[in-house]
């Protein structure tokens, strides 16, 4: 049973990261460098008309809006509300009727079975609790529906860029699983174990060819991405470590290959609930 104490510890945990996904510009990352995801999720969940769609984790809707352009009659779920804000923005300038509403990807305000499929776009990854949000992806999909999910794996560009960070941010509380892990196939299949049934993962890559240097990636996510302002935020005091932080940060490209032949390598995982 959960105490008073484990209530206000989770409450501030969501609020921190609540924060820090509203720090920067995170829609801009979305739209100018991951809009391709969105799309590839909606094909691969075969999503089409009729279908009740739940996008959790949604942020500006690069799921929910391709999804709904489908036919599908969606809702999009976030637990930042300025993200979904722009959401709304992006739904109007698509034509597409999109429900936007916030929650918790541990704690979903949806009944048993509500939806046909599922999806999360490198978003229910950060859910703090793996297991938690794992049973609720499968809680509110209906038996025999679609799960479909996109993370970053935990050796690909965005997964080394949070190991490196890593020593320059404070440790997590306890119970509290690194993002990327949803990027293993192995993970994935343990937390959502029986309860699904023809579970495909599949590991590709998305090209990323816009940065003309390691610098000039790392001063983007600097000005734009959450979690790593965030980091710099917590050193800003520090300037030999941040000095570090971003020599590493630059440097990290070379380790796939040089900044202007980068991929971002994600998992792909779509499966159907079991019954």
């Amino acid at each position: 049973m959960s105490t008073t104490t484990d209530l206000a510890a989770d409450r501030a945990l969501k609020a921190k990261h609540r924060a820090v996904w509203a720090l920067g510009d995170y829609p801009a990352v979305a739209a100018e460098i991951i809009s391709d995801l969105g799309p590839t999720l909606v094909e691969a969940c075969r999503i089409a008309p009729g279908d009740r769609v739940l996008d959790v984790a949604a942020g500006s809707g690069n799921v929910a809006v391709p999804a709904a352009a489908a036919g599908a009659s969606v809702v999009a779920s976030d637990l930042t509300p300025e993200l979904l804000d722009v959401g709304r923005r992006h739904a109007a300038d698509a034509g597409v009727e999109v429900e936007w509403a916030e929650g918790d990807a541990e704690a979903l305000p949806y009944a048993d079975h509500t939806f046909d499929v599922v999806t999360s776009s490198v978003g229910v990854m950060f859910a703090p609790h793996h297991q938690a949000a794992a049973d609720e992806l499968v809680r509110v999909c209906r038996p025999g529906g679609r799960i479909g999910l996109i993370s970053w794996t935990p050796e690909g560009y965005i997964g080394q860029m949070f190991a490196t960070m890593k020593g320059y941010v404070a440790p997590p509380p306890p119970g509290v699983q690194p993002p990327p892990l949803w990027g293993s196939e192995e993970h994935v299949r343990g937390l959502l174990g029986d309860r699904v049934v023809d579970l495909v993962a599949e590991r590709r890559s998305l090209p990323v060819r816009r940065f003309a240097t390691g610098a000039e990636l790392r001063d983007y996510f600097k000005a734009r991405y959450g979690p790593t302002i965030a980091a710099y935020r917590g050193i800003a005091d520090q300037p030999e470590r941040v000095a570090e932080l971003d020599a590493a940060l630059a440097a990290l490209p070379d380790r796939f290959g040089g900044v202007t032949q980068l991929d971002w390598e994600y998992l792909l995982v779509t499966a159907r609930t079991a019954g």
